[in-house]
């Protein structure tokens, strides 16, 4: 019986419960007790989360028998996508695609839908499977932590956008989306050393945060077409283009989903041998889109007009490259 299975079987173990934030539906969340999870294989840990939150950051309070690197009271970051630390993909690095932690599906993560049986961050208590490879052991002290909790997801997930996409110093980028991602790529382009930076989006309080960041022009695509502005402001193309949106996007009124319109609005603002990173979330089926290929898995995008400019284009959900944000010192 494999890991997956072992955790997907219903034990529960202890007689204690947690509070958990259930999900009942569109805007209908209820915080109600639920057992806490337990150790269910020997790499598992359990970490007790002061905060609640989908970013998982806490302190390991149980350990599985065959956790080498961590040790009761370890403070933890630990990333919302979960790897094996063995498959072909996580040795290459490619660790949103592990293929070990949800079989029969490359990737899985917590509390999502068709990402495996982990149950999600909005919790007391989290089990951590595979925690040797998937929880990173903090420094002593709580002074940063508002920093460390940015490699839970955001920070990591926007870095490694801007990496997809080919970018190089003195570059000019546009990124699409300023929710936290996509603030966080845009200020991950300006320490890469990006010329003109264009972040588009519509929430004016998202937009005035985009001011704050060096090189940053805020486009807000509700008062005109996004593309017109870039081009205009810049008097070209841009030399990159990110996708921090994905398949929720709207259109210009902001009332109707239009699934397509960010990796089209890419593909026409982007020069020719430029590059494109989309770590945009795209589902394999979305039931509930108005487009009516979405049910089909099916999205219409202008290939033509990609084929035409030879465009560097990679898609991935999220890649964790500690060791571009942490030095860990050996311990004594």
């Amino acid at each position: 019986m494999s890991a997956t299975e072992v955790r997907s079987s219903g034990k529960v173990g202890e007689d204690s419960n947690m509070k958990a934030v259930n999900y009942q539906g569109p805007y209908k969340l209820k915080v109600e007790e639920v057992p806490n999870p337990t150790i269910e294989h020997p790499d598992d840990v359990i970490v007790k989360k002061p905060i609640a939150g989908r970013e998982n950051m806490g302190v390991v309070d149980k350990l599985g028998s065959g956790v080498v690197q961590l040790k009761k009271g370890d403070r933890v970051v630990i990333p919302f996508n979960i790897g094996d630390g063995r498959c072909h993909n996580c040795v290459e690095g490619n660790t949103g695609f592990c293929l070990g932690a949800n079989p029969g599906f490359a990737g899985a993560a917590y509390g999502y839908v068709a990402l495996g049986p982990y149950r999600g961050g909005q919790a007391q208590y989290l089990q951590v499977p595979f925690a040797d490879f998937n929880a990173l052991k903090l420094p002593a002290g709580k002074e940063h932590d508002a920093d460390f909790i940015l490699l839970a997801e955001i920070f990591p997930t926007g870095w490694h956008d801007v990496k997809i996409s080919g970018f190089q110093a003195g570059e000019i980028i546009a990124v699409f989306g300023a929710r936290p991602v996509g603030l966080m790529a845009s200020y991950s382009t300006s320490i890469l050393g990006a010329s003109k930076i264009y972040l588009v989006d519509r929430v004016p309080e998202r937009l005035s945060a985009a001011r704050k960041i060096p090189e940053c022009m805020p486009i807000d695509f509700t008062q005109s077409d996004a593309l017109y502005q870039i081009i205009e402001a810049n008097d070209e193309m841009v030399d990159r283009s990110v996708d921090c949106v994905g398949y929720q996007a709207v259109d210009s009124s902001g009332e109707k989903e239009q699934p397509n319109i960010i990796l089209e609005n890419m593909i026409r603002v982007t020069r020719a041998c430029g590059g494109m990173g989309i770590p945009g979330l795209y589902l394999p089926q979305d039931p509930g889109s108005s487009d009516e290929k979405g049910p089909k898995r099916q999205m219409l995008i202008s290939f033509r007009k990609l084929f035409e400019k030879i465009c560097r284009l990679l898609m991935s959900p999220l890649y964790l490259p500690w060791q571009e944000f942490v030095r860990q010192e050996p311990s004594e």
